[in-house]
């Protein structure tokens, strides 16, 4: 006699990826991407404000001359356009390193991957690109308040976070 127990189709345990490890693989992460950007922000202030002699008005006395307006405009404006490509070039990095990677066959960032990890729908399945933006966007502006996103993955069961409740991922061990 077969009973429903034994029609039940086999389901592997899934094993999920705790707080401490999922913190290594994303302290390894913010070296990984945050160097390289933290340099072409360097070359991108550097030539805005060499380029313009705003370094040097910077940099001088500031009691042997007043500064002039055109002279603070000149300051200003090298600020903001530095400020403004570098944000550009940061944001657009980090979505295509996480996002990308999360989506990509590795299902994992390099940090992740080196500790075993990788992100998973419910199912276990590969997740899209759209849904490894919307859980990295998810994770940039709500799991920081406090940190309070990040702490939930020590009180759910699956050991997820709020960014990952908001996209319905999961973070398994291989």
């Amino acid at each position: 006699m077969e009973t429903i127990l034994d029609k039940q189709p086999y389901e592997e345990r899934m094993e999920y990826g705790g707080f401490w490890i999922r913190f290594a693989a994303y302290i390894i992460d913010s070296i990984i991407i945050g160097v390289p950007l933290l340099i072409v922000t360097l070359i991108i202030f550097m030539l805005f404000f060499g380029g313009t002699g705003a370094l040097d008005l910077f940099l001088g006395d500031p009691y042997a001359t007043e500064l002039s307006d055109e002279d603070a405009l000149l300051f200003l404006g090298s600020y903001l356009g530095a400020l403004g490509i570098s944000l550009l070039i940061n944001i657009v990095g980090a979505v295509a390193y996480f996002a990308g990677l999360h989506a990509s066959k590795w299902q994992a960032t390099v940090g992740k991957k080196l500790l075993g990890l990788k992100v998973t729908d419910l199912k276990g399945n590969r997740i899209s690109f759209w849904r490894a933006l919307g859980r990295y966007l998810a994770m940039s502006f709500l799991s920081g308040i406090l940190l309070i996103g990040f702490i939930i993955a020590a009180f759910t069961e699956k050991k997820q976070s709020l960014h990952d409740l908001i996209a319905g991922t999961t973070v398994i061990k291989k």
